[in-house]
């Protein structure tokens, strides 16, 4: 191989090297689409509505048109996302779930829900809930399991309404939100079924909920199906048949 030949692979090599890392490490933007607000596109994106304003340079009033490319904050540099984070062989509790008083026959159901969105975390989810919905305890459910985008895959949060048994936010219903433990399982699954680390998580928690509540198999339910306002929540590739029969 000649001289000038060896230099031009070399080139070739080179640049694609420097090609992939620029790729890599640049934010996409989002191109904005039909019924799109900023609060939903922060939401979506586990971000505030302010960081998405001072990442566009947008005023609190300013407008967003469909098709407008918005650039997205590094989520990894601000908000401690753990995608790549090792998961552990087998789903475990987290610390301090059985330090929890549970008055006997306080809690009548366990409600599965997603969080319709593609990533996310139990801390940006509190924000949303209180600055958005105006909801004075925050995070509406009672436990958070993320799905590897904004929390580690399968990872449980204990949220402060099951610290402080207090009643949820996730249902219509206030009757139902004073009797119903809510699990929130982030992930859209009207796109993309949950994975396998979180429905493991999901049925070790769940199991522990119902044993510790005395809660039986049939108040196990999913948002659509308790809810009093019509909803398709945890979404058409939440398998709830098979999730049901793998209780214990």
């Amino acid at each position: 191989m000649n001289l000038v030949l060896r230099f031009s692979i070399w080139t070739v090599l080179a640049l694609s090297v420097l090609t992939f890392h620029a790729v890599a490490g640049a934010a996409e933007p989002y191109v904005v689409k039909k019924n799109d607000t900023l609060s939903s596109i922060a939401r979506s994106h586990g971000i505030s509505v302010n960081q998405l304003l001072e990442a566009n340079a947008l005023s609190r009033s300013g407008h967003i048109r469909i098709g407008q490319r918005l650039q997205l904050p590094q989520r990894s540099a601000r908000f401690g996302d753990v995608r790549s984070a090792p998961s552990p062989a087998s789903p475990s509790l987290p610390a301090g779930l059985a330090r929890v008083r549970v008055s006997p026959g306080r809690w009548d159901y366990i409600v599965i829900h997603h969080s319709a969105t593609s990533m996310g975390n139990a801390r940006s989810m509190d924000r949303y809930h209180r600055e958005q919905r105006h909801m004075e305890n925050g995070l509406a459910y009672h436990f958070v399991i993320g799905n590897g985008h904004g929390m580690g895959d399968g990872e449980i949060v204990i949220g402060h309404r099951w610290t402080q048994q207090l009643n949820g936010g996730h249902l219509a219903s206030e009757a139902l939100n004073a009797r119903s433990l809510g699990i929130c399982l982030v992930g859209n699954f009207d796109e993309q079924p949950p994975t396998r680390r979180q429905l493991e998580s999901l049925n070790v928690l769940t199991g522990y909920l119902m044993n510790r509540c005395g809660i039986s198999k049939s108040g196990v339910k999913t948002h659509q199906q308790i809810n009093t306002v019509g909803t398709r929540c945890p979404g058409r590739l939440f398998d709830d048949q098979t999730f049901l029969r793998g209780l214990n």
